[in-house]
């Protein structure tokens, strides 16, 4: 099989395209013959180890893809050859055969092109279960998402005007803002792609304009300096989601939860889909009746060959993406 392997710790310019042994699934487990694979923040941070899970070399980065299934382990029952399903593999997705766990694999709708089954999971089923699990979002509440262009901001985005929110997106640039305006946000916010103190309090000034009484749920996906301008304009009772760190992580001045009654709560979603596969595949129906109904619908915008992985992965540590970035891998 061919697959863009991590073959030494560093960036995106290590990705080495090689040919290799196609494995046989193991017991429990699915194979899947790739056709498209998400690209997504994780993917940029497990090849230089600094991710939960360092897979041992080589390997291929890419946890979440679409295709065929085209072998089964022992005692593995639901699936035959030939289903159209999505998967979530950890790594091993720039490739054009997977393994894995049967649990992790899902049969898709039949009107669901490959391309937007590969990016639908790991961005949607994060967004779903912070907001409603975590967050306990209700209709009527102001909702703040940061890099809310990126994949994971958008499905947080969309996900918020389904549940009745109203939605504040908060972005780096003007193409951007158009975007977020697209996907149906009630207020855009722009702010500096560095951020100084000054700019920390004329982003905190901005928030407070559009949300006077303060925002009930803040989405954080981004990190760093951002987040203590974000908290600071949190309203009383609010739900601060810790999502992700590719600004680093924040130093948070501990007095402003108390000054604002808010809880700061962690969103762990791929410990959540091993702990708990009952309620994760529920929260799974749920998003697909959302996306029959037309509620959601990955954005997609570029997708780009197996070959051309490197560069996707740099438009996603650049912060160039809006949307989604889909990787294709055989035709289909």
């Amino acid at each position: 099989m061919r697959a863009m392997m991590s073959t030494r710790t560093g960036g995106a310019e290590t990705l080495q395209m090689l040919e290799v042994t196609t494995p046989d699934p193991g017991p429990g487990e699915v194979r899947i013959a790739v056709h498209a694979a998400g690209v997504n923040f994780p993917d940029t941070i497990i090849i230089r180890d600094l991710y939960q899970y360092k897979p041992q070399r080589p390997f291929a980065p890419g946890g979440e893809v679409s295709g065929l299934v085209d072998a089964l382990g022992d005692g593995v029952t639901g699936f035959a050859l030939g289903d159209r399903v999505l998967g979530l593999p950890l790594f091993g997705g720039f490739s054009s055969h997977v393994n894995m766990a049967a649990h992790m694999v899902r049969k898709i709708p039949d009107a669901m092109p490959f391309d937007e089954a590969a990016c639908f999971v790991f961005t949607y089923g994060t967004s779903y279960y912070a907001l409603q699990d975590r967050a306990s979002l209700a209709a009527g509440e102001t909702l703040l998402v940061l890099g809310a262009a990126g994949g994971i901001g958008a499905s947080a985005v969309e996900l918020g005007k389904a549940m009745g929110a109203r939605v504040i997106a908060a972005v780096s640039s003007q193409e951007k803002a158009a975007f977020c305006r697209d996907l149906g946000a009630d207020e855009v916010l722009i702010y500096p792609r560095e951020m100084d103190r000054a700019a920390q309090k004329v982003f905190g000034a901005a928030i407070k304009a559009v949300a006077p009484d303060g925002v009930d749920v803040v989405y954080d996906p981004v990190g760093g300096d951002y987040a203590e301008p974000s908290l600071r304009a949190i309203a009383w009772n609010g739900r601060y989601l810790v999502v992700g760190f590719p600004a680093g992580i924040p130093s948070i001045p501990l007095n402003l939860p108390l000054l604002k009654n808010c809880q700061i709560v962690g969103v762990f979603w791929g410990a959540f889909t091993a702990r708990e596969p009952e309620r994760h595949g529920a929260q799974m129906d749920a998003l697909f009746a959302m996306y029959k109904a037309g509620k959601i619908r990955p954005r997609i915008s570029q997708v780009m060959p197996l070959e051309d992985a490197a560069e996707a992965l740099r438009m996603i540590e650049e912060r160039r993406a809006k949307g989604k970035i889909v990787l294709q891998v055989s035709a289909g």
